[in-house]
């Protein structure tokens, strides 16, 4: 059973536009000027200085020239590979904060359901906490402005609750049980962002990670997972790289150094101009340089994830569980212009240790192609089946130990697992998409509010094991979709009903909790987890395995 939280149909705008823009940040330590181009810059430049100058002056609407320029120099890009990129300046604090250890607002995380805000979480220690927001309450006017009902998008509620530290924001809120309107004078703070999601024991000797992103205290995070871990007895670890975009080549380096011991090659970069070459190796003593390592990745996995997968796999650390990876393999190097937007340019490949250059094909001018490229793995197989992956195979390379591997586009993992749509029905998704993946959240946060001190006295641990989701819970669920003008299709209802049971009893977990308990009850049906746990043995005899000559 694929998870809510790894579904392959039901993807959050957001989140797309995050790993998209978050993952080029790969090559953010890298500076320098290139001069080596084809035709006169200055000429250029003097052209489009005459046709701006003509629009301005003579032009018979009035027209937006910073509009206009923005609108050029992204099309300009749309001529290059499908990374070089252009941020308007309007867009560079948003895009910064995903990568960033964190953000300055009220600290809530939210969702939208029937255009309403609904507070889900509200982040422990911070601002709204401190002041009385509960989750379950509907944010219903920021600063006396009505947001209910007015079609609220997420970059909307981004745009009213953040802002600097210090500041105030008027909240009002509906709440369960109170027959007014509450109102709450909130001054935002700093609010941490983390890149682990969680981290926790899977049984007594095996630990699991789920990195997120690699934002600026991803490496940090890590570390700590491992020592808390550790501490917990664990002997082997499974590192969930699934939907993770990317961010910070750094951190993946650091994170690799962290498990590969000895002085091992990790990642090269190769650019057009020298000064852009470079060689990242193992240098300290990991906390974890012993002990099975299993890898899990999919086709969201993209650049600093495929550093981290590339590396592990082909210094033969860890065993590749799950579906070919992205295929993400060029650096951008960010240039802040003059007006506080940014270019980030596209000034070299990485190869993994073997030689492979994980960048997956593509045609100069053709983005919309390249990132419906997934649609077409979808469409060929390539998501079900093992033997529909596109390898090259005239691109064979050695693993340390020998192990052939292959490059063209992306990591392939050492085992295949099948995207699972099992559960997909009439009843999730010919109606409004996403609409009853909405409702499965509401449900549990209205159960979770209403049931609360009940299922803290359960114990984390016993809630995954022993709490099931009861048939009159799924009959009041069915109502609240008939409410929403869901109909009930008793085939299509009972094809799903194990997942449905699943994120229901998950998200019921995580609002009463945390992360782990959402995690704990997710990884307990998600086939890659399941399959990746009958291979530690393997991946221990990889790790006790000696080395080829000559590698």
């Amino acid at each position: 059973m694929s998870n809510n939280h790894n579904n392959f149909y039901v993807r959050l705008p957001i989140i797309l536009a995050i790993a998209i823009c978050a993952g080029i940040f790969v090559g953010a330590k890298m500076f320098g000027d290139g001069k080596t181009s084809k035709g006169d810059i200055n000429a250029n430049i003097s052209r489009l200085r005459e046709v701006l100058t003509h629009i301005n002056n003579e032009y018979v609407d009035s027209t937006d020239l910073n509009a206009l320029t923005d609108h050029a120099i992204q099309q300009m890009l749309q001529k290059l590979d499908p990374h070089t990129s252009y941020i308007p300046a309007k867009d560079m604090e948003y895009l910064g904060t995903q990568l960033d250890g964190d953000f300055e607002g009220i600290g809530v995380s939210f969702q939208i359901f029937h255009d309403t805000l609904h507070i889900e979480t509200v982040i422990g220690g911070g601002p709204s906490e401190q002041a009385g927001l509960r989750s379950g309450d509907k944010i219903i006017k920021v600063n006396d402005e009505n947001i209910a009902g007015v079609g609220l998008t997420n970059r909307g509620v981004f745009d009213r609750l953040r802002g600097k530290k210090g500041t105030k924001v008027k909240i009002t809120v509906l709440r369960k049980g109170e027959a007014n309107p509450l109102v709450f004078n909130i001054t935002r703070a700093k609010i941490p962002q983390h890149s682990i999601d969680v981290a926790y024991m899977l049984d007594s000797k095996t630990g699991y990670i789920k990195i997120s992103r690699f934002g600026a205290t991803a490496y940090d995070e890590f570390k700590t997972a491992l020592e808390k871990l550790l501490k917990q007895g664990m002997k082997q670890v499974m590192i969930d790289l699934r939907d993770n975009g990317g961010g910070y080549m750094d951190r993946a380096v650091n994170i690799v150094d962290e498990l590969v011991g000895g002085e091992k090659l990790i990642v090269y970069t190769d650019g057009k101009l020298d000064k852009y070459d470079e060689k990242y190796k193992t240098k300290s003593r990991g906390i974890f340089e012993q002990g099975a390592v299993v890898l899990l990745i999919d086709e969201e996995s993209a650049s600093a994830s495929e550093i981290v997968a590339g590396a592990l796999q082909d210094n033969d650390r860890a065993l590749i569980v799950g579906r070919r990876s992205f295929g993400k393999g060029l650096v951008q190097r960010p240039i802040s212009l003059s007006d506080g937007s940014e270019l980030r340019i596209t000034i070299s490949r990485y190869y993994t240790p073997s030689g492979r250059s994980i960048q997956k094909p593509y045609v100069m001018g053709h983005r919309e192609e390249y990132y419906a490229e997934e649609e077409k793995r979808y469409s060929n197989g390539e998501l079900f089946y093992a033997d529909s992956n596109r390898i090259d195979r005239n691109q064979q390379y050695k693993t340390s130990k020998g192990r052939t591997v292959y490059g063209g586009g992306g990591i392939m993992p050492d085992y295949f697992v099948a995207v699972d749509t099992s559960h997909i029905s009439d009843f999730l998704t010919v109606q409004t998409i996403g609409t009853v993946h909405e409702i499965i959240r509401e449900f549990a946060l209205d159960y979770a509010n209403e049931h609360k001190n009940k299922l803290l006295s359960m114990g984390i641990r016993n809630y995954v094991r022993d709490f099931q989701v009861s048939d009159d819970m799924l009959k009041k669920f069915i109502k609240m979709c008939e409410k929403q003008s869901i109909k009930y299709h008793e085939k299509g209802f009972e094809k799903s009903k194990k997942y449905i049971k699943n994120n229901i009893k998950a998200f019921i977990g995580r609002m009463v909790w945390d992360s782990e308990a959402a995690f704990a009850v997710w990884n307990q049906e998600d086939a890659i987890v399941q399959k990746a746990m009958t291979l530690f043995d393997e991946a221990t005899r990889l790790e006790s395995k000696p080395l080829v000559k000559g590698k």
